[in-house]
C-alpha cells in the first residue's frame, strides 16, 4: 500500500499511523509496520501482529507468555480486537494459549458472539487449531511464590497486595491502534491482568467500550492501567462518543480522565491512560498520572512519547 510521510498543517498524520501503549509499544509498532508492508495486509493484520509480538515476549510481565499469574498461580489472559461495532471479538480468563489476540480475532470472524470466557474460550481455541502451552515462566513462578510466602506469613490480603502493587509490578496492557492512509481503523489490546488478582477477575481490556472501542466513521480509543477505573466509566466508548460530538481527541481523553477522577476517586498510584486516533489522522495520548508512554510509528517517525496531557500528579 502506498503511503505518505506528510504531516499536515493541522498536525494530523497523512499516511499510515500505528499507536501503541507503553515502552513495549515500540515492539508492537515494529511488528505492525512489517505486517502493513506485506501484500494485501490490512489494519486488523497489523493490530494482531503488534499484539502478538508483545504477547510472545517473556520479559513483559503483564501480557501473554511471561505474564504474572493470579493469586492461585494461574496465568489467565484477556484480549479484544475490533474494527467496528459489527466486527469485534474478545476472550477473557483464557488459560494455556499464549496469543489471546488471535483467539479473539477468530471469535470475531467465526462466531456470532463478542466475548468467550474461561473453559469455553479454551475449548474454542483448541477447536480452531491453536496449540496450548504452559504460560507460567520460571521468573513469573518465582514472583508468585514470593507473593504466596508473604500471604502465608499472616499478612492480610490487602497488605500482601500492597507489597506487590500492580504499579510496581509493571502492570501494563498492550493496546494497539492502526490508522491506514485511507482512513481505515482497527484496534486491539491484550493483557494478563493485574498481578496476583483474585481468580476470575476480568478488567477492562477484553470488553468492548471499556478497554477498546472503534467506530470507523468517528475514531478509535484504547485504554491501559487499572482496569476497574476504566470499566467504571466505559472509558473508550466515552472518548469516541466525545469525538463524535466534535471534541478533539486530546480533549476527549481529558474528559474521560476527569470522569475517572471525579467518579472513581482513584487511590494513590492508580493509573489510567488512553490513546485515540481519528480517520483523518488526528491522534492523542493522555494519562491520569505521570509515567505513561505512547509509542508512535509513521513513515517518518518511530519513537516513544510522553502523554500530551496528565491530569494528576504523583501521589
Amino acid at each position: 500500500m502506498a503511503t505518505s510521510n506528510a504531516l499536515s498543517s493541522d498536525g494530523t498524520i497523512a499516511g499510515h499511523l500505528v499507536l501503541s501503549t507503553w515502552h513495549f509499544g515500540r515492539t508492537a509498532n515494529r511488528a505492525a509496520w512489517e505486517a502493513l508492508a506485506r501484500a494485501e495486509a490490512d489494519a486488523l493484520d497489523a493490530v494482531e501482529a503488534g499484539c502478538r509480538a508483545v504477547e510472545a515476549d517473556p520479559e513483559v510481565t503483564s501480557v501473554g507468555y511471561g505474564g504474572l499469574p493470579d493469586a492461585a498461580g494461574e496465568v489467565t489472559l484477556d484480549a479484544v480486537i475490533m474494527e467496528s461495532p459489527a466486527r469485534c471479538g474478545g476472550v477473557a480468563c483464557l488459560r494455556g494459549f499464549p496469543h489471546p489476540i488471535s483467539v479473539a480475532r477468530r471469535v470475531m470472524e467465526k462466531t456470532p458472539h463478542v466475548l468467550l470466557v474461561a473453559a469455553g474460550a479454551e475449548t474454542f481455541a483448541l477447536q480452531e487449531g491453536f496449540t496450548p502451552r504452559d504460560l507460567l515462566t520460571p521468573a513469573a513462578r518465582k514472583r508468585w511464590e514470593e507473593y504466596r510466602r508473604d500471604h502465608q506469613r499472616g499478612q492480610s490480603p490487602e497488605h500482601a497486595a500492597s507489597n506487590h502493587d500492580p504499579a510496581a509490578e509493571g502492570h501494563d496492557t498492550v493496546g494497539v491502534l492502526v490508522r491506514l492512509a485511507d482512513g481505515r481503523l482497527a484496534g486491539g489490546c491484550s493483557t494478563s491482568g493485574l498481578a496476583f488478582k483474585l481468580p476470575g477477575r476480568v478488567g477492562d481490556s477484553p470488553i468492548v467500550g471499556h478497554g477498546l472501542y472503534v467506530d470507523p466513521d468517528v475514531g478509535a480509543a484504547v485504554g491501559t492501567g487499572h482496569g476497574e477505573l476504566i470499566s467504571r466509566v466505559c472509558g473508550t466508548f466515552l472518548i469516541v462518543e466525545e469525538i463524535r460530538r466534535g471534541t478533539a481527541p486530546l480533549e476527549a481523553i481529558g474528559k474521560a480522565l476527569e470522569r475517572i477522577a471525579r467518579s472513581c476517586r482513584p487511590l494513590p498510584r492508580r493509573q489510567a491512560a488512553f490513546l485515540a486516533v481519528t480517520p483523518d489522522g488526528r491522534w492523542a495520548a493522555g494519562s491520569l498520572r505521570p509515567g505513561f508512554q505512547a509509542a508512535l510509528r509513521t513513515d517518518a517517525i518511530d519513537t516513544l512519547l510522553p502523554p500530551q496531557t496528565v491530569l494528576l500528579g504523583d501521589e
